[in-house]
């Protein structure tokens, strides 16, 4: 439980930054109400986050408080689209929860914002980039 801590404070430091959080809807096993649970912390900590969510194409972008999460359940997801619409709209911060088991264009080898992929899994793989933070 200390990655509460963690994120409250990640969350806290990043006032006066552009934020986003990315959410990985590309499967219906995800671990919903952890899921729901950190959306909602955004929302009353930094009401001014934009929530993405995304599987192998971005399906929604929209304020923190619109955030009725839709799950697919193909299991296909893709980050590519994510990172570049972060990049395009010079996104300070990206948190970005998801298992880490999608694909990365093969030329994208660093971003150029703050990216912390929160990881709601027991197994937490490395990441090409950025920093991973295990929230299960």
């Amino acid at each position: 439980m200390r990655w509460h801590k963690t994120i409250l404070s990640m969350i806290q430091q990043r006032q006066d930054k552009k934020v986003a959080l990315a959410v990985d809807t590309s499967t219906n096993e995800a671990p919903s109400l952890l899921i729901n649970n950190i959306v909602k912390l955004f929302e009353q900590l930094k009401p001014d986050t934009i929530l993405v969510q995304a599987d192998f194409k971005i399906r929604s972008i929209s304020p923190i408080q619109n955030n009725m999460i839709k799950y697919q359940t193909h299991g296909k997801s893709s980050y590519t689209l994510v990172l570049e619409w972060a990049e395009e709209e010079n996104i300070d911060t990206l948190f970005y929860i998801t298992d880490v088991t999608g694909y990365f264009s093969e030329d994208m080898d660093k971003v150029d914002f703050e990216l912390f992929w929160l990881v709601p899994d027991a197994f937490l793989p490395r990441v090409p980039f950025g920093k991973a933070i295990k929230i299960a």
